[in-house]
């Protein structure tokens, strides 16, 4: 069924500064006027529909923030301009892209909503279309965009990026690494604070220090900051189109706080009783629609606004009898789960390179990984703490940025959370990003980035995260417990995050191939104690995708040992030990990946072995050890003639002295210890 037609005023999406100086400007106003009396409509009646059980969940609305994010929505260029709605930016969405039925299906969470019923309310965009969907973590959106803007800048278009951000979301961390990120960088970010006097029901005094007003931290970034009022939404497009007109001339961020209202609370289910006496009448009298509709009937445009609010009074209640009437989605589990990642990508059309077989360590191999990247994939790019002039605190990525340029290979603040956040961003728009954190440790920093936002971006949007996070982690090299940490079990527990650990120079080299071109975010594990280790030769490898499938490092009877990583080298001494001393050999397997693991041929040989053993350095419990063991016994539990081992670190943080790292994490010895007790 159809579409209800909109108002053919609605068909105007733009607004430009001429028009808001211009001998005439009535028309302007009038469509000022109609995106902002929809939003409004829409609202309320969304509210409405809520209160009556027809939509779920909860509503956030953006009664008396209409005056700020419709001449915004309306000023920015839809074609190349970047932006990431929040919860109190409805008018940017109807303004920026889709039918309002569309919209509204996604508040009704019925099956055609842009999410597919998967995302709540707001939280959906427009990724084709450069409109981020934002996640409910306040800040974490802006890094986002800062990556999408960059990648728009360097394809050539004279982009701007829209950070938007409350006054509550202000006293985030992510906010603050991404002003610094965006002023290092020189990108043409504005940033806009909404401020509505309110966090929720924490008003401005308990937010932060009232003596210097929010848009006087723009000094400490080295950008300009600006005030105004969006209660006016007349003044306040004339300030804004000299805003944008500012960042896409100058290329350098800018940041602006606008006074503006929150009418109807946090959300649908605020009670409002925070709010001092009679401070609930201040805000309805500074309303900025009501203030825009009586100039204009001032102005002699009675009949016309009107004419407007009828006309789109009655189309909003056909767009909602249009959504009331579309089937609620049928769950299909079979294609939610598949569609937790995006789709196997194609092979890339990689060269034959290099054709003669070469001895290089695991730091070698890795470098010369990315250096073919680097050749063949224009769209690739290297960023990360001290990767660039220093080639990284393992000097993996030595000689990269004097072959490819900063533009290609450059440092990163020590900020990876926003770091990520661009580097998704990046990857939203095309490129195919490798970031390296410093160690794997870090990435803590980075969580919501990698789980919540860039693990579940296809599956909420459809939207492609092609990004490469480099992990060097691993203990063994007496770096204490900030710096040693196995973290898989942890990550990999969040859905929509691939992962690689491989073990020798030539699978490391064709795991960087295989993560590179793959179109979801990808953990790349580096045991740090394999960088300067053997030597293994190294050549292009045709199948270099098989490192996404376990392999068979030796062959035995007496029992299955799963392992990956520094653990394989390890695993096979031990076996050797028991081939050697007891004439018992062991079918050993390396993992290779972790997500999504492949355990067919593993499983294969526990039905053969009935024995299982699984090693890995992470520590026992919660590891990935405990998956491991449950997916493989499932099938196979009372075929088994023992029950599996498990032999992984303590529980507990990784000690500093060699001594103490040696008794907590496994070695041959301790491999072997305890293989002897369990064969009994």
């Amino acid at each position: 069924m159809a579409f209800p037609s909109p108002p053919s005023i609605l068909s105007q999406r733009n607004l430009t500064a001429a028009e808001l100086s211009g001998d005439d400007l009535t028309p302007a106003q009038l469509r000022l006027f109609a995106w902002m009396h929809l939003a409004r409509r829409a609202d309320n009646r969304i509210l409405e529909l809520f209160r009556q059980g027809l939509i779920k969940g909860t509503v956030t609305g953006g009664q008396g923030n209409e005056g700020l994010i419709v001449p915004l929505a309306l000023l920015l260029d839809k074609a190349t301009d970047v932006v990431s709605f929040t919860h109190r930016d409805f008018g940017g969405h109807l303004i920026w892209s889709g039918h309002l039925c569309e919209h509204l299906n996604q508040y009704f969470a019925n099956a055609a909503s842009p999410t597919q019923a998967r995302e709540g309310n707001i939280h959906h965009g427009d990724p084709a279309n450069r409109s981020l969907p934002m996640i409910s973590h306040l800040g974490a959106m802006l890094s986002n965009v800062v990556g999408v803007t960059d990648a728009q800048r360097r394809a050539g278009h004279q982009a701007v990026g829209l950070c938007l951000f409350g006054d509550g979301g202000s006293s985030t961390g992510d906010i603050h690494e991404t002003l610094n990120l965006a002023s290092l960088l020189s990108l043409p970010i504005l940033f806009v604070i909404e401020n509505n006097h309110y966090a929720y029901s924490t008003p401005l005094d308990e937010q932060f220090n009232q003596s210097t007003p929010l848009w006087h931290r723009a000094a400490g970034y080295g950008i300009e900051g600006r005030h105004i009022d969006a209660t006016d939404a007349l003044s306040a497009a004339d300030a804004l189109a000299d805003a944008v007109a500012t960042v896409r001339t100058s290329g350098r961020p800018l940041l602006v706080e606008a006074k503006t209202l929150r009418l109807r609370g946090h959300a649908a289910y605020d009670t409002c009783d925070y709010l001092k006496p009679g401070e609930s009448d201040g805000f309805f009298a500074a309303d900025s629609l009501p203030k825009l509709r009586a100039h204009l009937v001032e102005n002699g445009q009675t009949d016309a606004v009107a004419a407007l609010e009828t006309e789109l009074n009655a189309f909003v209640e056909s767009c909602i009898q249009h959504s009331l009437g579309v089937a609620r989605p049928t769950p299909d589990m079979a294609k939610l789960t598949a569609e937790v990642f995006a789709p196997t990508a194609a092979p890339l059309p990689w060269e034959a390179t290099p054709a003669e077989t070469t001895e290089l360590n695991f730091a070698q191999a890795i470098n010369a990984a990315l250096r073919k990247v680097l050749t063949e994939r224009s769209e690739s790019l290297i960023l990360g703490q001290d990767i660039a002039t220093y080639g990284g605190a393992f000097k993996v990525t030595d000689g990269l940025l004097n072959d490819f340029g900063r533009s290609r290979v450059f440092n990163t603040p020590l900020a990876e959370s926003s770091c990520t956040g661009y580097a998704v961003g990046l990857a939203l728009a095309g490129h195919r990003p490798i970031e390296e954190f410093q160690f794997s440790d870090f990435v803590t920093e980075a969580a919501t980035q990698i789980t919540l936002n860039a693990a579940t971006y296809h599956f909420r949007s459809g939207a492609k995260v092609p990004l490469v996070l480099r992990m060097p982690c691993g203990g063994g090299l007496t770096f204490g417990s900030f710096h040693s940490q196995e973290l898989e079990s942890m990550l990999l527990s969040m859905p929509g995050i691939k992962a690689l650990y491989p073990s020798t120079p030539q699978d490391a080299f064709n795991a960087v191939l295989a993560a590179v071109e793959d179109d979801n975010p990808v953990l790349l594990f580096e045991h740090k104690m394999l960088y300067r280790g053997a030597k293994g030769a190294v050549s292009w490898d045709g199948n270099y995708r098989k490192v996404w499938e376990p392999r068979h490092v030796a062959a035995g009877d007496y029992a299955t040992v799963v392992t990956y990583g520094q653990m394989v080298g390890l695993a096979t001494q031990a076996a050797a030990y028991f081939r050697d001393e007891y004439d018992y050999s062991f079918d050993i397997f390396d993992l290779r990946a972790l997500s999504p693991l492949r355990l067919d041929a593993i499983k294969a040989s526990l039905a053969r072995t009935h024995r299982l053993i699984v090693l890995h350095e992470g520590r026992r419990s919660h590891g990935f050890g405990a998956e491991l063991v449950a997916q493989l016994t499932e099938e196979h539990f009372f075929d088994l003639e023992a029950p599996p081992l498990r032999i992984a670190s303590l529980d507990m943080p990784v000690p500093f002295a060699p001594e103490l790292e040696a008794a907590y994490r496994p070695s041959v010895d301790s491999i072997i210890e305890k293989i002897a007790d369990w064969i009994g």
